[in-house]
């Protein structure tokens, strides 16, 4: 366990290290592009968030996150960027986005993200997504009001600054009286530094506005869908991919991302998500003249839905939640799906119904747990999510840990 401990430091502490330097490191860029960090829709895709009913967000840089559901350090890693946003509008300059149309704006939300997680069962989960924002109450990079005069004021003090210095020097050059010059060099120094230092000033007035824009909005409403596909792999003794399990660990996903701001503290989201897989359904077929049970497998296309509600409280820096989830299959028991996917050979053979068993879905879920924004790239989520079944008996406990890092 002391091992663990270490190594998770070693992590956290390295991280938080490039976190801070990544804020000090381009101060040309500018900064406020999101309101939030969530987890990479394919993690959320794979339940293997904190929270999974997350909050809606627009990620306009590249992302990575890791998830952590055990002790074991395993290489649960998620990739995360914007295409369209990277290729077309991620420019210094931010006037080629601010006058894109609406439809292209939206476009540029597109992102892709790639994962793969090892599960309860030591299956490799490899999985992709994709999710775009249909609606956002506010977009920090149209924002135009919030800088405009920042421009024209520093334009001036430029100008300003560089004629003064021309007189300074045509007056140094000039001067007969001696005990001038070095006040005269002393006044040209400080018109130097001062102009040496404009760009640094400039984008620490933008990122003082920023992020009290940002502050100011951090509960902003949206909607966002997504799409995704995740395998999961049974593996052999040397972690090998061996054959696929059919089983609700691997679908096709899509699901709709809402959230709202009430107040200044407050955040409710919900997610519906539909899920389509095969299921394999388990069970014996007895010989009636012998009595002799044979096992068997039938697979059956089955649904699920899933659905939530997410309350969060807190700031852009901190929060706290409560969720619930509840999930539903298509066919509700494992004869069900026999009767659709399986037919017996004969009138000489009968299923065992006792015998039948597929994957179980314990139906609801409640967490707790919160998030930490370490620095503008670094966000650390944690929950515990209680597991019960249909009659709300408690079934699991799991700790959930998820680190998000920007890459900027």
């Amino acid at each position: 366990m002391k091992p663990l401990v270490t190594v998770v430091a070693c992590l956290l502490i390295s991280l938080i290290q490039t976190s801070f330097a990544q804020d000090n490191s381009r101060p040309d860029r500018f900064t406020a592009k999101e309101f939030s960090i969530p987890p990479t829709p394919i993690f959320d895709l794979m339940g293997v968030t904190s929270a999974q009913v997350n909050r809606t967000s627009d990620i306009k840089d590249f992302k990575v996150d890791w998830s952590f559901k055990s002790y074991k350090l395993n290489p649960n890693l998620a990739l995360q960027s914007q295409p369209v946003w990277e290729i077309f509008y991620n420019r210094k300059d931010l006037s080629k986005y601010q006058k894109a149309s609406a439809f292209m704006r939206k476009l540029a939300t597109l992102d892709i993200s790639f994962g793969t997680v090892q599960d309860e069962n030591s299956d490799r989960r490899i999985g992709i997504a994709g999710k775009i924002n249909l609606y956002r109450e506010k977009d920090p990079l149209m924002a135009k009001e919030l800088y405009a005069d920042i421009g024209e004021k520093y334009s001036i003090e430029k100008t300003e600054l560089e004629t003064q210095l021309q007189d300074l020097n045509l007056k140094l050059d000039t001067t007969t009286n001696v005990l001038e010059k070095p006040d005269i060099r002393a006044q040209i120094k400080a018109a130097e530094e001062q102009l040496m230092s404009q760009n640094s000033r400039r984008m620490e007035e933008i990122n003082g506005r920023a992020k009290i824009f940002v502050q100011e909005n951090w509960n902003a409403s949206a909607i966002d869908i997504a799409f995704g596909k995740v395998f999961s792999f049974i593996t052999d003794s040397v972690s090998s991919l061996s054959k696929l399990r059919l089983n609700r660990s691997t679908a096709f996903g899509s699901w709709i991302n809402a959230s709202v701001g009430l107040g200044k503290k407050f955040l409710l989201s919900g997610l519906f998500r539909t899920s389509w897989y095969r299921e394999e359904v388990e069970f014996l077929l007895r010989d009636k003249s012998t009595q002799q049970e044979i096992p068997q497998t039938a697979v059956a296309d089955n649904t699920l839905f899933t659905m939530g509600l997410n309350m969060r409280y807190g700031s852009q820096a901190f929060s706290f939640f409560v969720e619930l989830l509840y999930e539903n299959k298509g066919m509700k028991t494992p004869k069900e799906a026999l009767d659709k996917a399986f037919k017996v050979p004969s009138n000489n053979f009968e299923i065992v119904s006792s015998s039948t068993k597929w994957t179980i879905v314990n139906p609801n879920t409640l967490s707790v747990g919160g998030d930490w924004r370490i620095s503008r790239n670094l966000l650390i989520n944690y929950g515990l999510r209680g597991i019960f079944d249909k009659n709300w008996k408690f079934s699991a406990l799991t700790p959930v840990v998820t680190i998000s890092c920007m890459m900027r």
